[in-house]
């Protein structure tokens, strides 16, 4: 008696109908299939065409999700304002060249930034007095970015924002790890020789979280959606790119 064989069922052709199905799961979340409707309602598949795709940035940053309503980044070269808001700076006043950082003090590249540029950054430009160097949260990764961000305008409350800056990125943890828990942002005021009492009432009492949100908002206003944004006289340099490309800018900026 012979047995016969449904081709549907059988091994090979049923690792062949998976494989295409999770291909096809694939290319769907990708968006390289798209499903829509014709002017007689009836659905219709299509292929996005290569190199239609949106392509993600590639930045050397996080990127920060993106709010309602949202402006688009700047194009490269657009010279926007930063100077709007209260923020904390280091330099010369009425030096030609004025840096805004957007920065998350949780942010791994905004480390990278600072250990591997900012500090070149203030000795070779604002330490000679040929720029000034600010710093504005951008604090969206998370409840300890904000809490970090009102611990550090706890500190400028005491005259040491730029030495609790330096503190929080030469501490940082994984994200949201406890590493910028409140009790740990308190130990590190007293590691920087604040006041460890009018410290503490500072940052239990919420008092900057206002400020922290406004620096959030005023930076989506000139397109910044990932950290850290850098502005050299209102240009926008995006990520923690090499020192040079940075010298490049500012030296463009001083002629």
């Amino acid at each position: 008696m012979k047995s016969s064989i449904n081709p549907l069922t059988s091994t090979p052709v049923s690792i062949l109908l998976g494989a295409l199905i999770i291909g096809f799961a694939i290319l769907f979340a990708q968006g390289a299939i798209v499903f829509s409707k014709d002017s007689n309602g009836q659905t219709k598949v299509s292929f996005n065409q290569p190199g239609k795709q949106a392509a993600l940035p590639q930045v050397a940053g996080v990127a920060a999700p993106a709010a309602p309503g949202q402006p688009p980044a700047p194009v490269p070269g657009t010279k926007v304002d930063v100077s709007a808001g209260h923020f904390s700076s280091k330099g010369k006043d009425g030096a030609k060249v004025q840096i805004v950082e957007f920065a998350d003090f949780q942010c791994p590249f905004c480390e990278k930034f600072f250990k591997d540029t900012e500090t070149q950054i203030i000795k070779d430009y604002v330490d000679t007095g040929k720029a000034t160097f600010a710093f504005r949260s951008y604090a969206f990764l998370g409840q300890e970015s904000t809490w970090a961000s009102e611990a550090a305008e706890c500190a400028n409350e005491q005259g040491k924002f730029w030495e609790y800056h330096d503190y929080l990125y030469s501490h940082q943890g994984p994200e949201n790890s406890g590493a910028f828990a409140k009790d740990k942002l308190e130990g590190f005021a007293g590691a920087v020789g604040l006041n460890a009492v009018q410290f503490k009432d500072c940052l239990e009492t919420d008092k900057y979280a206002q400020k922290v949100k406004d620096d959030m908002s005023d930076g989506q206003k000139v397109g910044v959606n990932g950290t850290p944004a850098t502005f050299v006289n209102g240009i926008l340099i995006s990520g923690a790119q090499p020192y040079a490309n940075f010298q490049s800018a500012i030296d463009a900026a001083l002629k």
